[in-house]
């Protein structure tokens, strides 16, 4: 067994205009103040990182890597969310996602595409120049708005969504296993790959690639009603990344899954600071220590209630609480009775 590492930061929802969060000297320092032992970082972000450079010189890594290190806190993971959602989207949500691209390429899908592929191969070389092995992201989605069947979807439809979405990441897949780093698909809803089937479909359609993994936040998973704990027992060795984020569903005579368009806070299905929703963590860090997890817990501050500087304190020290460090031997190890190959026929009466 192992240790989970932790705690962690991911400083997509924290970055910003204001001290300390404008400069990655500053917010790093917050990180460590707040308890943190790594940060996760947003690739697309530039007051972070220059990915560019990032992906093209190991001594930019190193000086950069080394100024998180002086603040007291260890790189985790890049994330490439942004630029993952943008591999695949259809054309429903152009206008709503281009805000997430360069400006060069908006209004334009095929150069946004073509940039967002550009972004996710720089993080795959950027992450192999910080010696990190896991790079979270999102897949994005040709399928989604047909998620409910009604009208009834045309036969096809969804296999030519999956088999277009494996084709465009296999060549992302491929460079990330010459570069030695896992990519950890966020199940996330609005993606393709929202759950368990649909993850299996795609990875049917990359040949069961080695480098396919997911990113594991139960908060998803929960305002899916979905089984959390089984889906862990389920994709053991596809958990690449874990994202501690909490998240409760109560549904009503008024509204379930869906929230009836409500705001977060007026959902039946909400997240939650670590601690404050219904995700059983004890049960998750245990799973994840028996299944022999050594990433990182990660902790994504979403919740509709708390403010998000109380939410990061107060998550730093939840982490640290669950992380189980694990035992280098069996309880019952005082009670051995020191026995051979030859003891142990002996015992099972076949050497009579």
């Amino acid at each position: 067994m192992k240790t989970i590492k932790g705690p962690a930061l991911f400083l997509a929802q924290f970055a910003g205009d204001e001290a300390p969060f404008d400069s990655w000297p500053a917010i790093t320092k917050w990180a460590a103040d707040c308890g943190y032992e790594g940060v996760q970082v947003p690739s697309w972000d530039r007051r972070m990182i220059d990915l560019d450079r990032a992906a093209e010189s190991r001594g930019y890594c190193e000086d950069w890597a080394g100024q998180a290190a002086e603040a007291g806190v260890a790189v985790t993971e890049l994330s490439t969310h942004l630029q993952g959602q943008l591999v695949a989207v259809h054309p429903a949500y152009d206008e709503a996602f281009d805000g997430f691209a360069d400006p060069s390429v908006r209004g334009n899908p095929a150069a946004r595409q073509a940039w967002a592929v550009d972004q996710v191969e720089k993080a795959i070389r950027a992450s192999a120049n910080l010696g990190l092995t896991a790079l979270p992201t999102f897949s994005g989605a040709l399928a989604w708005p047909y998620v409910y069947p009604w009208p009834q979807r045309p036969a096809g439809l969804v296999d030519a969504a999956f088999d277009t979405l494996a084709a465009r990441w296999r060549p992302l897949l491929d460079l990330a296993d010459e570069n030695g780093v896992d990519l950890c698909y966020e199940i996330h809803p609005g993606e393709d790959l929202h759950d368990g089937a649909s993850f299996e479909m795609f990875l049917d359609r990359v040949d069961r690639h080695p480098r396919a993994m997911m990113l594991y936040d139960p908060s998803h998973y929960v305002l899916q009603c979905l089984d959390y704990l089984a889906n862990l027992d389920i994709y053991a060795e596809r958990i690449g990344a874990f994202h501690v984020k909490d998240a409760e569903f109560r549904p009503d005579g008024r509204q379930g899954v869906y929230g009836g368009f409500q705001s977060w806070v007026n959902r039946a299905g909400r997240f939650r600071s670590p601690g404050d929703g219904q995700v059983d963590f004890g049960a998750i860090f245990s799973k994840l220590a028996a299944m022999d997890f050594d990433g990182w817990a990660v902790v994504e501050w979403e919740c509709a209630l708390k403010h998000p500087e109380d939410g990061a304190r107060e998550g730093a020290a939840f982490v640290r609480d669950h992380i189980i460090r694990v035992t280098p031997h069996a309880f019952d190890d005082f009670a051995a009775g020191g026995t051979d190959d030859a003891a142990n026929r002996r015992m099972l009466g076949l050497d009579r």
